[in-house]
């Protein structure tokens, strides 16, 4: 059956349409991003990497502009973009406002790109005669322009309810970007559409910076799609010539930063290369479907709308507003069966594209099945911001006894402080919360929004919540930087002492290897005759004697990061042979 608004399964009335404030939008989209973003000390492992290789090019250390690297040590499983963007943030704003948060401030960029352009990619859809609700006998459907505007509002707003993608979007890595590029990639492909020229190169673009983040892992899912997407009975079919100049620019892009590379320092680009082709391969059968049992919940509440979207217009498949997006989520599920790992790194680019259908799941639902993704919302989110709270409490005052002491073994050492402000404003963000809650309760909106509303604020009640009064706790577990600041203390009393003013790596992976150069700037040596050695190694290694350097070395320090319960790390004074 081909599309048309007299068989769409849409129904809806222009009142379900009402404009959602601009200013609600914004405001949310703002708190999402910030709180948790800004105020904490990057965290292992992606998080602190990626910022490491901002302040490396930033440093400007050898070829590290080009090449991304911590401190001397070549990082070549990540592109350059990240590390470009990251670092142009620090020389703009580092001397206002900190190195640490002016990287933070590329990540507020690449989610302000993925927001802008799933939301007018969505419009762009939308507004198209193939997504077009019913029109009703006696008139009162909604405007082309409402009803895409309704359609891209909630797309964003699913968006930002997706529960697995939240902690990915507030890192300093390369997450955010490739996500940013995968949306751009379906903005593009919209675009395409109406203006093939802005389209094709922006699709262009898209592909370029997706190899410039992640390589060929992350490009790749990009590329399955396009095919797809550009199916002869499609609406793209018209505009795949366009597609040489897509591919013309996007080689060009490409090649070039590889070109410098190759020519700058061809053994990075060697180990680069080497990597991508270990990226590749038949996973291990026995867990190779381990990561998926996660998706669920990774891609909630998103996933079961956009199923539904799939089968409510399933006689629309071809239609623009259906194949686009599901062309990517299937250019992603593509490649997972050829790399040898999956994981988080790949399920965020399903989270763009599956929003945009799950919004246009919501204007085929019946009443009382949208009242049930309201009272979802109501009802969880509620019940996690209490259960925040409850934690607050039992952190604080030892109530209920048994989570405190749940809590003490998650944090050992770590001494709560009550800071009043943090309260206040928790309490804020709990009243609003609360006020929401009244007005659904109460007025029985008809908006068709309303859900996708609830679901997006109660997530961000729920981050703000956890943000301002478990932010402390959390960032003495998973911050290295009293580590550091240790490890500095001896380092520097060595060399005033007149000592040597180095120290090599054993076992040390990114993580902490990344922290030390971020928060004290200790670079690691390759030069054998160093006599320092900082090791990483296990609680029961060290109780069995199993480390390493039992004989012949001098421990001069020995820690752990906060309440690690298994890693230690000591840092030695060897005999070179």
């Amino acid at each position: 059956m081909s599309p048309n608004s007299q068989s769409t399964p849409a129904r809806l009335t222009a009142p379900a349409t009402v404009k959602l404030p601009r200013l609600m939008l914004f405001v949310l989209a703002f708190a999402y991003i910030v709180a948790g973003l800004f105020g904490r000390d990057p965290w292992k492992t992606d998080d602190v990497v990626g910022l490491a290789t901002m302040l490396t090019a930033f440093n400007a250390q050898g070829h590290s502009w080009l090449l991304p690297h911590i401190g001397s040590f070549e990082l070549t499983q990540d592109g350059p973009l990240v590390m470009w963007v990251g670092a142009a943030m620090i020389r703009i704003f580092g001397p206002m406002i900190g190195v640490i948060h002016a990287a933070q401030l590329a990540t507020t960029l690449w989610f302000a790109m993925t927001l802008g352009f799933v939301w007018y990619g969505t419009y762009l859809l939308g507004r198209r005669a193939e997504a077009q609700p019913l029109a009703l006998p006696f008139g009162g459907e909604p405007t082309v322009k409402d009803y895409g505007r309704l359609i891209a509002d909630a797309a964003s707003l699913l968006l930002i309810a997706t529960a697995g993608v939240l902690l990915r979007l507030h890192e300093t890595s390369f997450v955010p970007a490739l996500i940013a590029c995968y949306s751009l990639g379906f903005y593009a492909m919209a675009r395409m559409l109406d203006k093939p020229l802005v389209g094709s190169t922006m699709l262009g673009i898209a592909l370029a910076g997706a190899f410039l983040t992640r390589a060929w892992p992350g490009v790749l899912a990009l590329l399955f799609a396009i095919p797809i997407a550009f199916l002869p009975r499609g609406a793209l079919w018209v505009r795949r010539f366009w597609l040489i100049w897509t591919l013309l620019l996007a080689i060009g892009l490409g090649m070039g930063w590889w070109l410098a590379g190759m020519h700058i320092d061809p053994d990075w680009m060697s180990e680069w290369m080497h990597w991508n082709r270990q990226a590749f391969g038949l996973p291990d059968s026995s867990v190779a479907l381990r990561p998926f049992s996660d998706l669920p919940w990774f891609l909630w509440p998103i996933w079961p709308l956009a199923i539904l979207a799939l089968w409510q217009w399933r006689r629309w498949m071809t239609a623009p507003h259906i194949l686009i997006p599901a062309s990517l989520v299937l250019g992603l599920f593509l490649l997972l069966p050829i790399l040898s790992e999956s994981g988080e790194h790949e399920f965020v680019l399903l989270v763009a594209p599956m929003a945009v259908l799950a919004s246009f799941a919501l204007p085929t639902m019946r009443r009382g099945v949208i009242n049930t993704l309201d009272w979802f919302a109501l009802m969880c989110f509620s019940v996690t911001a209490v259960c925040a709270w409850i934690g607050w409490v039992a952190l604080h005052f030892g109530i209920p006894h048994g989570i405190q002491l749940n809590i003490q073994r998650q944090t050992a050492g770590f001494e709560p402080v009550l800071e009043w402000w943090r309260v206040i404003a928790a309490v804020f963000v709990t009243m609003i919360w609360v006020g929401m809650v009244i007005w659904r309760l109460r007025r029985h909106p008809s908006v068709l929004w309303r859900g996708a509303v609830l679901c997006a604020a109660g997530i961000t009640t729920t981050w703000l919540l956890l943000v301002l009064l478990w932010m402390p706790a959390v960032d003495y577990v998973r911050s290295y930087r009293p580590m550091s600041a240790q490890i500095k203390t001896v380092l520097d009393k060595i060399s005033n002492n007149g000592g040597p003013n180095c120290v090599r790596a054993q076992g040390l992976s990114l993580g902490p290897q990344a922290s030390l150069y971020v928060f004290d700037n200790i670079n690691f040596t390759y030069d054998s005759s160093c006599p320092f050695v900082l090791q990483q190694t296990t609680r029961k290694q060290l109780e069995n004697d199993t480390a390493g350097y039992s004989d012949g070395a001098t421990v001069l320090w020995i820690g752990s990061r906060g309440a690690d319960r298994f890693d230690r790390y000591r840092l030695l004074r060897v005999k070179n042979k």
